[in-house]
């Protein structure tokens, strides 16, 4: 086993921890109280290659591995947690995009999106369903040479900024997971609409439901083959939920760094807090905790760049990440006193942003369920 990062790893990590706190940091609460996409932002990772670190160079990416990925993704949710939303997405779309789609979707799509100048969401939730991706109720009909698509989608990050979605739809309406099929839906169409969510946190990503309503589009928008969608999206969770564990754990620690500086400055009784057990006791738990969910995470997109089996790992991180990294936030607000409380610190939205990945790509009862059935057998839970 070899525990260290590779020079180049290093190195970029360096690079991007740097960027972070230079040119995220400042702003991170200015979107949220705006309640605006940060799009100076995403311009500003287009052109260090962070969103276009998965898509290959041809496509005008850097084509890295999915440990550094992760590692990029820790570092951006150090200085901005809600831009962490651009890696997340762009590894997720881009991803499927990049395996699966034409060669007219990935020259038209990657590329832009990769600069940070085109945003594409994925659309998967429903109002009826979340976890049950499964049970969507959105149909695509083929007529001759273009498909019909007509339905909603719920709780897409990234909507009203959006430039295209990953749509996934049911082209065969009784055969279950084998009748979702994906396609790569321009969201300028005819029959598309909107609405935006008002959320407690996360208000930068700009949230919202889709609207479909006879919207065509070619047959070479279709991904893959028909009926091949529910394994892509599977195969691609087992990816992102490792990369939500760092995007949480990310926002998790430069809080507790932050935390620490506060209360070896903040005095009570002649002396600075950080003396008492109460006060030294958390943060040294909390560090503690973060420390191994980090490991799980890198672990995990380990086995991924290997090919390895790593979905019950992934589950893992899901789970453990925004848990840990809510209590963490949650404890650090609580030793900030009553400023804590305030807007005076970033500490509170930070609270407000990570609880929404508790939801996010499965809720910890899901992934409880998807551990159990590894460990027991699907026929035993």
């Amino acid at each position: 086993m070899d525990f260290s990062l590779s020079e180049d790893q290093q190195a970029i990590v360096d690079t991007v921890r740097s960027f972070a706190a230079r040119e995220l940091l400042p702003k991170y609460t200015y979107w949220d109280r705006a309640e605006e996409f940060p799009k100076e932002q995403w311009l500003k990772m287009g052109e260090l290659g962070i969103l276009g670190m998965r898509v290959p160079e041809q496509y005008g990416g850097q084509d890295l591995d999915c440990l550094t990925a992760g590692l990029i993704m820790e570092e951006v949710a150090r200085g901005d947690f809600n831009c962490g939303y651009g890696i997340l997405l762009a590894c997720f779309s881009g991803e499927i995009i990049e395996k699966f789609a034409t060669e007219t979707i990935k020259k038209t799509w990657l590329a832009p999106m990769a600069r940070g100048e085109k945003v594409i969401c994925t659309a998967l939730t429903e109002p009826h369903c979340g976890s049950d991706a499964s049970a969507i109720k959105t149909r695509a009909v083929r007529q001759g040479d273009k498909y019909i698509l007509n339905g909603e989608k719920s709780a897409m990050t990234l909507l009203m900024v959006g430039d295209a979605a990953v749509v996934f739809a049911k082209t065969d309406a009784v055969a279950g997971a084998k009748g979702v099929s994906a396609f790569l839906v321009p969201l300028d169409l005819p029959g598309v609409s909107r609405t935006p969510y008002s959320d407690m946190g996360a208000r930068g990503i700009v949230r919202g439901s889709l609207f479909l309503s006879d919207v065509e589009i070619p047959l070479d928008h279709l991904i893959g083959e028909e009926g091949g969608g529910f394994v892509k999206v599977m195969q691609t969770f087992d990816y992102t939920r490792a990369l939500i564990g760092l995007m949480c754990l990310g926002a998790a620690q430069i809080t507790l760094d932050e935390t620490i500086d506060y209360v070896r400055q903040r005095q009570a009784f002649g002396a600075p807090i950080s003396k008492n057990q109460g006060v030294s006791f958390p943060i040294a738990d909390w560090s503690t905790r973060l420390e191994i969910v980090r490991w799980l995470c890198y672990r995990t997109l380990w086995l991924r760049d290997r090919g390895l089996a790593h979905t019950k790992e992934a589950a893992m991180c899901k789970l453990q990440g925004p848990d840990m990294s809510v209590g963490a936030i949650q404890d650090c607000l609580i030793l900030h006193g009553h400023y804590g409380y305030t807007k005076d610190f970033p500490v509170e939205q930070r609270l407000r942003d990570v609880i929404g990945q508790q939801i996010a790509d499965g809720t910890p009862q899901i992934q409880k369920l998807i551990i159990a059935r590894h460990l027991l057998g699907r026929e035993f839970v």
